[in-house]
């Protein structure tokens, strides 16, 4: 473990696929921590205090250390926390471009068939928001023709699930065999939501019973050891704390980023999300991390993942 007695503090929601995701993470390391609950919906003022502007769910406290994204989350938790492992096989470097598409493409698959199949039974608020974050600016017709193309959507995600129920089939306990793995908390995301959020989703997983077996072993894990925390608490912990990051550069960075440029960082996708402005603090191939500082908080250090993030310069 690196030297710091600053608690994990996972910002969060019962209900968010992503949270269940770094929760299972967090099982899988056998890991305390404390869970503060946050909006289901923007404004979310105590969060955005501590990222700037990032509102998607979760983000990870560790002092004044904020970590954005699951993606960034799972990278630092295996580095402070190498044993168990996340990657009990030679094929870290695989697992980790499977990510980009079990994060991407496949999740926004699994929200689409989600969204789609509520209906007008769908909060309108509820549906704005997250149709704005995950279709688009047009996003009352990305959902309506979610809704028309939910057989066709089934269709696509049940190739993939029938590929993991082949994979399952020799009575593995886990994707990659007797340990569980990063890429394990990544997929069980994806089938905690469909179990839990469509409401064909038990009738649709019941084809795959290897699948089911490895679904109920993933849940069994469990979430570590979580004590309840309130936001406040939590911004008094960054209050209390520096940032640990130090200044790292890369000759080789594309973009040509360098410690104390200031920089504007967003999803690289269309959310209609507030950007984080901040000092680059580090820019390597796999991350982004930005210091900047917080009125009657002080330092703060904002962590993203360079995949799937876009840096531009301040102006």
């Amino acid at each position: 473990m690196i030297q710091g007695t600053s608690e994990i503090i996972l910002h969060n929601y019962p209900q968010s696929p992503v949270a269940e995701k770094v929760r299972i993470a967090f099982g899988i390391k056998g890991l305390s921590w404390r869970s503060v609950e946050i909006p289901r919906l923007a404004p979310k003022p105590m969060l955005t205090k501590l990222t700037g502007g990032y509102r998607r769910t979760p983000v990870m406290q560790i002092g004044a250390d904020i970590y954005c994204d699951s993606q960034c989350i799972i990278r630092e938790l295996e580095r402070r926390y190498p044993s168990p492992t996340f990657f009990p096989t030679s094929d870290a470097g695989l697992m980790w471009c499977l990510s980009r598409w079990t994060d991407g493409p496949l999740f926004d698959l699994t929200v689409k068939i989600v969204l789609g199949s509520a209906g007008d039974e769908l909060p309108k608020d509820f549906a704005e928001d997250r149709g704005r974050l995950y279709l688009g600016p047009d996003w009352a017709a990305g959902l309506e023709a979610a809704n028309v193309a939910l057989p066709h959507l089934a269709s696509q995600v049940r190739a993939p699930l029938n590929w993991l129920n082949e994979q399952l089939s020799d009575d593995r306990e886990f994707l990659l065999g007797h340990a569980p793995a990063a890429i394990d908390a990544q997929m069980y995301h994806l089938v905690w939501f469909l179990r839990g959020r469509w409401d064909h989703g038990p009738e649709f997983l019941s084809e795959f019973p290897h699948l089911e077996r490895w679904e109920k072993n993933v849940n069994n894990i469990g979430h570590g050891t979580v004590t309840e925390m309130s936001p406040e608490d939590a911004i008094i912990e960054a209050q209390k704390n520096e940032p640990f990051a130090r200044q790292v550069m890369d000759a080789r960075d594309p973009q040509g980023l360098r410690p104390g440029m200031r920089v504007i960082v967003r999803p690289d996708v269309d959310g209609g999300e507030q950007p984080v402005a901040g000092e680059v603090v580090v820019a390597d191939s796999d991350l982004i991390s930005v210091r900047r500082i917080e009125p009657n908080v002080g330092n703060i250090c904002v962590h993203f993942p360079r995949a799937g993030y876009r840096v531009d310069l301040a102006d």
